[in-house]
C-alpha cells in the first residue's frame, strides 16, 4: 500500500505496476449498526463489539491516515439546506494547499518517504510535546508518528500556515483517535 506499487509473481516471472489507490472504508461500530446511536439501543456485548471491530487489523488501520466516528444525524438536519461552505469554495482552497506543497517540495504530501515528512514537517517544542504525549498515551507506531505530520502538514497547507503549528497536531490526532480508544 504504501510504496505504490503491486508486484505479481506468476511461474517464476515477476511484473511490477504502479499502483496508487486512494482507500475510503465505512464500517459499522458493531454488527447490529446501533452502538452510538442517539434514538436506537445497541443490542450487542462489548466483547460482542470488540470481536466485531478486531476483524480489521491493526497493521491496516495503522496504514489509514484519517480514522473518525462519524455520529449518525437526524433526518431533519440532512433535509436542512446546508449553511457550510460551497464546493466550489473548498476545492479551491484545496488547490491553493497543493500548488504550496508543489513550489513546497514538489510532490503532494501524501507521497512524502519518512525521510521528507522529517525534513518539511518541522514541530516547535509545544507541539513536538503533544504529539510525543499522544504516541505514547496511545501506544501508536512509528508509522502512525509520520502519518500524522503527514495530516498536520496537509492541515497547516490548508489553513494557509507556513509552518505546522500546535492546533494543527491537535486536529491530526483526533482523526487517528478512533471509537474504540
Amino acid at each position: 500500500m504504501e510504496s505504490g506499487r503491486i508486484t505479481i509473481s506468476r511461474a517464476a516471472r515477476q511484473a511490477d505496476f504502479p499502483a496508487h489507490f486512494q482507500l475510503i472504508a465505512a464500517m459499522n461500530p458493531c454488527p447490529c449498526g446501533y452502538y452510538g446511536h442517539t434514538s436506537v439501543a445497541c443490542r450487542c456485548s462489548p466483547d460482542v463489539r470488540l470481536r466485531y471491530q478486531s476483524r480489521v487489523s491493526g497493521p491496516l488501520l495503522d496504514r489509514i491516515d484519517i480514522q473518525m466516528e462519524v455520529a449518525s444525524v437526524d433526518p431533519e438536519v440532512l433535509a436542512a439546506p446546508s449553511a457550510g461552505e460551497s464546493s466550489a469554495v473548498i476545492a479551491a482552497r484545496v488547490q491553493v494547499a497543493a500548488d504550496r506543497q508543489f513550489q513546497r517540495q514538489g510532490k503532494r504530501n501524501q507521497y512524502l518517504s519518512p525521510r521528507e515528512i522529517d525534513h518539511y514537517c518541522r514541530l516547535d517544542r509545544p507541539s513536538k510535546c503533544k504529539l510525543k504525549e499522544s504516541m505514547q498515551s496511545f501506544k501508536w507506531s512509528g508509522r502512525a508518528y509520520h502519518r500524522i505530520l503527514r495530516v498536520a502538514r496537509t492541515i497547516a497547507d490548508l489553513a494557509g500556515a507556513a509552518n505546522i503549528q500546535l492546533v494543527h497536531i491537535e486536529e491530526a490526532i483526533q482523526y487517528r483517535r478512533v471509537m474504540s480508544e
